[in-house]
C-alpha cells in the first residue's frame, strides 16, 4: 500500500515502515560518530524501549557501550488493514541493525505492568544474559492495570488546586486561544500517580534483585520532566507532576533495595521534546515550538538521542554526575538556562495564528511529530508502495 500520514488530534493512526527504520539508524549513526562510553554497561534491560527516550536509550547502550540489549514494550503489528505502530517498526529496525552489528538483542511484546511480563524478563535474562548491570524505565501509558487487584487506573492532565486558564495550540485548526483546563479531584490525582508514579518502577527492581539477576553495581534510570514556570501549572504543579515526585519516592526506596549489590538508583530530568506523551498536553506544543526556535538560534538544541548520549557521559557513567539536590540527574540544563528562559517569557505573549511560524519553530515541531511516525524521512519514496507487514521475531 501507499501509506501517507493519517492524524487525529495529538496522534497520528498510522506509520510508514521504511520512514521508522530510517529515522532509527539516524539515530545510530548519531552514537556510532561518538566517542565510545568507556565503563559503559554490558548487559541492559529497556522497560518502554520502542519510542523516545526509552528507544534511544537502547540504542545508546547498544551501539554506544557495545551492550546486549531486552527491550519490553507493548506495540502493534501490521494487519491486511492498517499498519503496525510506529514502536513496531522501529524496534524492528533496531532488531535488524543489531544483528548486523553482532549484537545481542531480544524485545518482550506486551503489557509491562503485569506480573506475567515480569517473569518472562527474569527468565529470559537468566537463560540468556544471566545478570543485567543498567535497568532503565521509561514507559508512558495512559492507563495501568494494578497487577495484583486487576483494577485499572486512568490518568489525567490536569492542574492541582484551581481551574487553570493559559494560551495553547490546537494543532489540527492552527488556531492559537486561551484554554481553560478543569482542576483535577483527590481521586485523579491519585490515580494519576497510580498510572505514572515510581510503583511500578518499584515493583520492577524488587521482581528483578528478589529473582537474583541484578548484577552488582546495577543502576537504573527513570525518565521525567520539570520545565520552567509556563509549564509549572499543567505539568510540574499538576497532577503530572504529582506522579513525576512519586518518582522521587521510589528512587529512594529502589535505593535501599541496590544496597546489597552496591546498586544506585536516580531519577533522570530530561529537557522538553516532541514525544508521543509530550504532544497530549495542553501547552506543551506552544511551548516545545518557542523553545526549538530559541534553542537552534542559541545551538544548544537536543534531540532524544543527543540527551541519552549525555546522560550516559554526564551522568551514569562518569565520576562526576550533574546531580540535583534530590540526586537527580539533570540533563535539561540548557533549556532551563536563565537567558532562556527569558527569550520564552517574551515571545509567549506575542504569538498568534498569523505570526505562529514567525515568532517560533513550529515547523521544526511539526516535523519531529511527523519523524516519530515515519513520515518526512529523507531518502524515502513515500509515493512509493510498500508492504505494511514486517516480521520480526519479538517475544510474546
Amino acid at each position: 500500500m501507499i501509506i501517507t500520514p493519517k492524524v487525529r488530534g495529538f496522534i497520528c493512526t498510522n506509520a510508514h515502515p521504511e520512514g521508522c527504520a530510517a529515522n532509527v539508524r539516524e539515530q545510530i549513526e548519531y552514537i556510532k560518530q561518538q566517542p565510545a562510553i568507556e565503563d559503559g554497561p554490558k548487559n541492559v534491560l529497556v522497560i518502554g524501549a520502542s519510542t523516545g527516550y526509552g528507544l534511544a536509550s537502547r540504542i545508546t547502550s547498544a551501539f554506544g557501550c557495545g551492550a546486549k540489549t531486552l527491550g519490553v514494550f507493548f506495540e502493534k503489528p501490521a494487519t491486511e488493514r492498517r499498519t503496525g505502530s510506529a514502536g513496531w517498526y522501529n524496534s524492528a529496525a533496531f532488531h535488524e541493525e543489531a544483528k548486523a552489528a553482532g549484537l545481542y538483542a531480544k524485545s518482550i511484546n506486551g503489557d509491562a505492568f503485569s506480573n506475567e511480563m515480569k517473569q518472562k524478563v527474569i527468565d529470559t535474562i537468566k537463560a540468556d544474559l544471566g545478570k543485567v548491570d543498567l535497568v532503565v524505565y521509561s514507559l508512558a501509558s495512559p492507563r495501568r492495570q494494578d497487577p495484583e487487584t486487576g483494577t485499572l487506573y486512568s490518568s489525567v492532565l490536569k492542574p492541582i488546586g484551581k481551574d487553570y486558564t493559559e494560551k495553547s495550540l490546537n494543532t489540527d485548526t492552527m488556531e492559537v486561544s486561551d484554554v481553560t483546563i478543569e482542576k483535577a479531584s483527590e481521586e485523579e490525582i491519585a490515580n494519576t500517580i497510580k498510572v505514572m508514579g515510581g510503583e511500578d518502577w518499584e515493583l520492577w527492581i524488587n521482581a528483578l534483585s528478589e529473582a537474583g539477576v541484578l548484577a552488582d553495581n546495577c543502576k537504573t534510570a527513570a525518565y521525567t520532566y520539570i520545565g520552567e514556570k509556563i509549564t509549572w501549572p499543567i505539568y510540574g504543579h499538576a497532577t503530572i507532576g504529582k506522579a513525576k515526585e512519586d518518582l522521587d519516592r521510589a528512587a529512594k526506596a529502589i535505593n535501599e533495595t541496590l544496597s546489597s549489590v552496591n546498586g544506585q538508583a536516580n531519577v533522570a530530568v530530561l529537557k522538553a521534546l516532541v514525544t508521543q506523551s509530550s504532544s497530549a498536553i495542553p501547552i506543551m506544543p506552544l511551548y516545545i515550538s518557542i523553545l526549538y526556535k530559541i534553542m537552534k538560534e542559541e545551538n544548544t538544541h537536543e534531540g532524544c538521542i543527543e540527551q541519552l548520549y549525555r546522560l550516559f557521559t554526564e551522568g551514569l557513567y562518569t565520576n562526576s554526575p550533574r546531580l540535583d539536590d534530590v540526586n537527580r540527574f539533570r540533563m535539561d540544563e540548557k533549556e532551563l538556562r536563565p537567558e532562556t528562559q527569558a527569550k520564552v517569557d517574551v515571545l509567549w505573549p506575542q504569538v498568534t495564528a498569523e505570526n505562529l511560524f514567525e515568532l517560533t519553530d513550529y515547523k521544526s515541531y511539526n516535523a519531529e511529530f511527523m519523524k516519530l511516525f515515519g513520515f518526512g524521512l529523507d531518502g524515502i519514496d513515500y509515493e512509493k508502495e510498500v508492504d505494511p507487514v514486517v516480521t520480526v521475531d519479538f517475544l510474546e
